[in-house]
């Protein structure tokens, strides 16, 4: 199963949702990240943030949603709409859910400051995808209607 976790600029959320989730994930099972307007490069605190946490991130890069490797079969887009943001609509006959994080490269303030709104972006992506992975995966993914109403429930934790 291919997950791609979307947002606008392919920078911070979707790349540590995408690494996170590599990162914690069963064999036959693969995430990928994109944008529908992607800003060029990752985040150097989001690769900061990863190798701190002993994620790798060799290979991560900024990319269009025009160009993915495989195609998806979930889509989770990770905009904070009710921030305003306006979240790409993947089309495609996927299962979609939406698990909005607060965008932490428009954060500004002090050095802390701004590692902390990423360490909680990191937090609320990782609570999530563990969650997500803790699910009967192989049973759920029989059952489309059950499995979407299970990660849109995922997309309400908050650590």
């Amino acid at each position: 199963m291919n997950v791609l976790f979307l947002c606008t600029g392919n920078s911070c959320r979707s790349i540590l949702g995408e690494a996170t989730f590599n990162h914690l994930a069963p064999a036959g099972w693969h995430a990928m990240s994109a944008g529908s307007k992607p800003t060029g490069e990752v985040h150097p605190r989001s690769l900061a943030l990863l190798a701190r946490e002993g994620i790798s991130t060799t290979g991560y890069a900024s990319k269009s949603w025009d160009n993915l490797p495989a195609t998806p079969d979930i889509v989770i887009t990770v905009c904070a709409s009710a921030a305003g943001e306006t979240c790409p609509a993947y089309l495609g006959p996927v299962l979609r859910t939406h698990w909005g994080v607060a965008d932490p490269a428009h954060v500004s303030g002090t050095d802390e400051e701004i590692d902390a709104a990423f360490m909680t972006a990191y937090r609320i992506l990782r609570a999530r995808i563990e969650a997500m992975l803790a699910l009967p995966l192989e049973t759920l993914a029989q059952d489309r209607q059950k499995f979407k109403a299970a990660l849109d429930q995922i997309g309400e934790i908050t650590p």
